[in-house]
């Protein structure tokens, strides 16, 4: 993102600027309605399962007042991956408080993939019927990165590694006495990967994880299209 293209400018290479407006306001677009949308799907699941923590809480909104995190957007900005404030779950309300966190956790790269998805179609309804026109196109790109950041945020959030969701799914999986071992090392093991995303160790896995999504959601978007043999 734009770590990205600071560090091309720094290098003296030339950097376009209508990509870069495109990419700035998609990912302010996310920031602003998509983030609230993934912690909503949180508290929304929770609530079906009994919690009604997030709702007594005022964290049931859309209102981007409610999520948005100053250095979870800012990192989303500069690194193409973030966090918003996580909405509260208490898992003791669940019949099965394991599975229960899992589904609750769940739902949030789930609403970003739904949100993808949508983008995705959009795009496609677009290649097969807009003109091509300097508007168009723009907003196509637009779409295009807002399709690119959500699935990078839920393949992001889908890391087993505390606090992010993949961790609570992954807690279904193991028995209580593993679960009990994983959280005392949270904080090295979160530390660990963290380092290793900053330091692009582990850009190749991550990127081929989103290349696989990313191709199955705009397949899936297309399909209608290519069907009714208008793409």
């Amino acid at each position: 993102m734009l770590f990205d293209v600071i560090r091309q400018l720094s290098v003296g290479q030339q950097v376009d600027f209508s990509q870069v407006l495109a990419q700035v306001l998609s990912v302010l677009f996310v920031i602003l309605c998509i983030l609230p949308l993934h912690e909503f799907a949180h508290g929304w699941v929770a609530g079906k399962l009994g919690d009604p923590t997030a709702k007594l809480a005022g964290r049931l909104t859309l209102n981007p007042l409610a999520s948005v995190d100053p250095m979870g957007a800012l990192a989303l900005l500069l690194f193409g991956f973030g966090w918003a404030k996580p909405v509260p779950v208490d898992s003791r309300y669940f019949k099965k408080p394991k599975q229960g966190m899992a589904l609750t956790a769940l739902a949030g790269p789930v609403a970003n993939l739904l949100a993808a998805l949508a983008g995705a179609l959009v795009m496609a309804a677009m290649e097969a019927f807009a003109t091509a026109t300097t508007v168009t196109l723009f907003f196509f790109n637009a779409l295009y990165y807002y399709v690119l950041v959500n699935i990078s945020l839920a393949v992001f959030n889908l890391l087993p590694i505390p606090p992010l969701d993949g961790s609570r799914i992954l807690g279904a999986f193991l028995s209580d006495r593993m679960l009990s071992v994983y959280y005392r090392y949270q904080n090295v093991c979160s530390l660990i990967v963290f380092v290793l995303i900053l330091s692009g160790a582990m850009s190749g896995p991550l990127y081929r994880a989103q290349t696989i999504l990313g191709n199955a959601i705009f397949s899936l978007a297309e399909a209608p299209f290519r069907a009714f043999g208008v793409l």
